[in-house]
């Protein structure tokens, strides 16, 4: 399975750029007002990425045999992605005030961006190891 590591990777990659990209799409869309950034396709579309990026990265550890809870640099990229989930819910949808979402919505893209950095770094640490 090895030899598909580099067109899994491929996908993981696009999928990491195509879900960011789209989240930041519909975090700005939304905060300037639009509500086409909360129609079903738009969300439908963000749950079919989100599902090939998490399948790509599972199939990517256990290609390397580098697993989360085990390598710190896997556990970082869970621990952040939770914490992305959560602040993408409230800068989407569930925060309160117009100013919450904001704070959310640029929390979670910092938070996107460190993920990242991890990754990249294959450091717990990231841009800052």
């Amino acid at each position: 399975m090895i030899q598909f590591y580099p067109q899994v990777k491929l996908v993981h990659v696009v999928a990491v750029l195509l879900s960011g990209g789209l989240f930041f799409l519909r975090g700005l869309v939304l905060h300037l007002g639009g509500q086409w950034a909360m129609a079903a396709p738009l969300r439908y579309l963000s749950y079919t990425i989100d599902t090939v990026l998490l399948t790509a990265a599972l199939m990517l550890a256990t290609m390397i045999r580098q697993y989360p809870f085990v390598h710190g640099w896997l556990t970082m990229k869970v621990v952040l992605l939770v914490a992305y989930i959560v602040l993408g819910t409230y800068a989407l949808k569930r925060g309160r005030t117009r100013r919450t979402r904001v704070i959310c919505w640029l929390a979670a893209l910092a938070v996107y961006a460190f993920i990242i950095s991890v990754a990249r770094a294959h450091h717990p640490a990231g841009v800052f190891a």
